[in-house]
């Protein structure tokens, strides 16, 4: 079996994250960054609010368009981990998630015990991240 690039993984951990949060909350996120980081997983979407929490917002219900949001987040939590744990071929220890209702933006940390089998994990700037924790 041909290991996969790390560029390849991080297209389809964002193609498939594109179309999960289509096919889960009905929103279909403008942009994804997605970023490999030693183990671990940086995503970002831009434009991941739905109409429904936009229309709260405007309606000056913030409270509730938090809920909804956490709520969502729950939800959808453990499918998302699975969905990436199938794509990398490696269990998640941790998958965290935020989104901000004021700019739109989701930010999801995936963390997991090694890196997957990949051709170049070299590229993987891994040696940035040690750095950042000494």
């Amino acid at each position: 079996m041909i290991e996969p690039h790390i560029g390849q993984l991080e297209i389809e951990i964002s193609q498939q994250i594109i179309k999960f949060y289509n096919d889960r909350i009905g929103k279909y996120p403008s942009q994804i960054i997605c970023h490999f980081f030693d183990t671990e997983i940086v995503i970002s979407l831009e434009n991941s609010v739905t109409p429904a929490e936009q229309t709260l917002l405007k309606g000056g219900y913030k409270s509730l368009a938090e809920q909804v949001r956490f709520y969502l987040e729950k939800i959808i939590k453990p499918e998302l981990k699975i969905l990436i744990e199938k794509i990398i071929g490696q269990p998640v220890l941790e998958l965290m998630t935020n989104t901000n209702l004021a700019t739109g933006r989701t930010g999801i940390i995936v963390v997991f015990n090694q890196l997957p089998q990949i051709f170049n994990h070299e590229s993987i700037p891994n040696e940035n991240v040690k750095n950042l924790a000494e």
